[in-house]
């Protein structure tokens, strides 16, 4: 914009100051109910995740048994506590000498569902115990240093082991009810391998 007669152009107005910058409006605090409320949320959701992480773990890979009677001295006491490996079995065969937790093949009401013993015969073998008190694997001497001493197994007649079975015997060979009696086990009626004897803890011992 000109003024009348000149002949330059009047100088532009000034830009307006800035004002304040504006001023942030803090929250609400949140009441008591509130804050309580998103503090049992928060407990509700870490307690169902641990529960489900036990779940699976239970489930899929590991699990305690206790030991019901005294068949498997002196490797193992009533009442010890051991954890099973639920994974073994998938990542190799059944090996002779493991301690393996399976389902019993008594499954009335009061009977012990799952028991506990050591594989001494593999599918295709034939096991038997001679009258010198020892074991004996297709005619060949079986060396057993986890049994106590004296401890000898009474005659057992020569018995083939069927495929996808295996031959399971206690330790305690004068007081274990095993595949002497009930014959071979199903190798899929494995829960798993026990690894690990965790109570009592002066005790604690890894099974290999």
């Amino acid at each position: 914009m000109t003024s009348p007669g000149s002949p330059w152009p009047s100088p532009a107005s000034p830009p307006p100051e800035p004002g304040p910058p504006p001023v942030p409006v803090p929250a609400a605090p949140a009441t008591k109910k509130q804050s309580g409320v998103r503090n049992a949320m928060e407990w509700v959701l870490i307690i169902a995740g641990a529960l489900l992480v036990a779940f699976l773990v239970k489930t899929f890979l590991v699990q305690a048994f206790y030991i019901p009677s005294g068949s498997m001295m002196p490797t193992l006491k009533e009442q010890d506590r051991v954890l099973v490996n639920k994974l073994s079995y998938d990542l190799h065969d059944v090996e002779r000498g493991d301690l393996v937790v399976f389902e019993g093949p008594d499954q009335a009401p009061g009977a012990v569902k799952d028991l506990i013993k050591r594989v001494v015969g593999l599918p295709g073998e034939t096991v038997e115990a001679r009258p010198d008190g020892f074991i004996y694997i297709d005619g060949k001497l079986l060396e057993e240093p986890y049994l106590g001493p004296g401890i000898t197994t009474g005659p057992l007649e020569p018995t083939t082991v069927p495929e996808g079975h295996v031959f399971v015997m206690g330790d305690n060979r004068g007081n274990s009810r095993d595949s002497r009696f009930f014959g071979p086990i199903e190798q899929s009626s494995i829960i798993g391998k026990a690894f690990v004897r965790v109570w009592p803890v002066p005790d604690f011992r890894f099974f290999f």
